[in-house]
């Protein structure tokens, strides 16, 4: 079939427009005079309105598939794949919107395979950092301690009690050290797996929060990948962290189940919830590592003014 070009479209739907109303006109028991009278130029002026307003509905049928084109073109959002027009028929504008559909496949594509580089060299790079952090300044912290008490062992008591000072800050540092260190690159999660890393998470942020977490996790989860396991932990974790910073909530439930062919992470809290034009860097970071193993991120008001955020990640998923 022949496409039709959206000039000769256009051109066809004025000439309807202005072949019915020569035909009125023409069989039409009407008259002009000269000069014209009342009669005459409101029949015209009547004419002339309904011949527009027939070229503005045609017009507006015919040029729908470029508004919506138009508004999915302003609106269109990356980290929201498969949003898509029809593309029915032959045409110009048919064509317009298949290319833009194609265009958009291929930046999702690309979009994807950038994100994917990005979030593994920077675990990578916290990797590195916690392991430096861990040999070079755990060590060096661990070897101050045991000094201060030897010192302390043979000091006198005026000294001893700065010295056991001393002791208690170094602690203190040495703790928050390996606080960094787990956030950095969670060992748990390599060594034990994905339930006990988020049970050490929430240990961890309930007791520098002072909230209360209440954890529910399925005793049959699948065995997932690698990869799978981080994106749920860092979803969990940046999701607690913007309750801490955001939420003024005193109850979080983080759940993880299986549903299916997914595993489906939640975390809830009962805070003055988020509106969605609010989203920020980490809740967009959230959605990029969404889709990095395949999967959807949702962000709800959840009951009593609160926030559900719900990522679900397919449970089988190709190495990166």
């Amino acid at each position: 079939m022949e496409r039709v070009s959206l000039f000769w479209r256009i051109f066809a739907l004025n000439a309807v427009v202005l072949g019915t109303a020569t035909a009125l006109l023409l069989w039409a028991p009407v008259t002009v005079s000269v000069p014209v009278v009342l009669t005459e130029a409101v029949i015209l002026v009547g004419g002339l309105a309904v011949m527009l307003v027939a070229n503005a509905v045609l017009l507006r049928l015919g040029l729908a598939p470029l508004d919506r084109l138009t508004k999915l073109m302003r609106t269109v959002d990356l980290l929201r794949p498969g949003q898509r027009l029809p593309a029915s028929g032959g045409g110009e504008v048919a064509e317009v919107i298949r290319t833009f559909n194609a265009m958009l496949e291929r930046l999702e594509h690309e979009r994807a395979a950038s994100s994917a580089r990005a979030l593994l060299a920077q675990e990578a790079e916290r990797r590195r950092i916690a392991q430096e952090l861990h040999d070079e300044v755990g060590q060096s912290m661990t070897a101050i301690l045991l000094g201060l008490k030897r010192a302390a062992d043979h000091a006198p008591a005026p000294l001893r009690e700065d010295l056991h000072e001393a002791q208690e800050i170094t602690r203190a540092s040495l703790d928050e050290v390996r606080r960094l260190v787990r956030r950095l690159r969670p060992g748990v999660l390599d060594d034990l797996g994905l339930v006990s890393a988020l049970t050490s998470l929430t240990e961890d942020f309930a007791t520098h929060t002072g909230l209360q977490v209440t954890r529910r996790f399925d005793a049959d989860l699948p065995a997932l990948a690698p990869e799978t396991e981080l994106v749920l932990y860092r979803v969990a974790q940046e999701s607690l962290t913007n309750v801490a910073r955001h939420a003024d909530a005193e109850r979080v439930t983080i759940a993880l189940h299986h549903n299916g062919d997914s595993v489906v992470l939640t975390v809830t809290d009962d805070g003055s919830g988020i509106q969605a034009s609010r989203e920020g860097a980490g809740i967009r970071g959230m959605r990029e590592r969404a889709l990095l193993v395949g999967g959807s991120l949702e962000i709800v008001p959840a009951p009593r003014t609160g926030t559900r955020v719900q990522l679900t990640a397919p449970v089988l998923r190709k190495q990166l």
